[in-house]
């Protein structure tokens, strides 16, 4: 049995949760080593207040830049969850499945990079169409298990 046709998709699911949180331990990992973590008000790190706590200013852009990506990881969460569910529900093959599933997690972990890193408007741009791409991801597999169920 190939590595394309072994049900994999659902795997994909907690890859991207735990994902999505990635930024997120990254910015408490760069703050506990600059100025230190305040957990009686950890909703407190933001650029202005870093900044004034001593960290250097691009350093500062970097943790805002970091909670972002946590965000908009959170935010795509539930898009790919229910169309992994949707299209395993519907049937859709395993291949496409597992393809689209991989595309998806190699989009995300290329969106995250980019985005903690960006620092042009180029690099912003690039941001923006990898969103764009790995959104389409999702909304391929809604369709070909709306698909599938509409011609059953």
């Amino acid at each position: 049995m190939s590595l394309l046709s072994t049900p994999l998709s659902l795997y994909s699911i907690p890859v991207a949760y735990f994902m999505a949180f990635y930024p997120h331990n990254a910015k408490f990992s760069l703050i506990a080593r600059t100025v230190g973590w305040n957990n009686l008000d950890p909703r407190s790190h933001n650029q202005e207040t870093l900044v004034k706590k001593g960290m250097a200013p691009e350093l500062a852009a970097k943790v805002d830049r970091m909670a972002a990506a946590h965000q908009n990881g959170n935010e795509t969460f539930p898009l790919w969850a229910v169309a992994v569910l949707a299209a395993n529900f519907a049937g859709v093959d395993t291949c496409t499945l597992n393809t689209v599933s991989g595309g998806f997690v190699l989009a995300r972990l290329l969106f995250n990079y980019i985005y903690i890193n960006q620092t042009t408007p180029t690099a912003s741009w690039l941001r923006t169409l990898t969103f764009f791409s790995s959104i389409s991801l999702p909304m391929y597999l809604l369709v070909k298990a709306g698909n599938k169920l509409c011609l059953a």
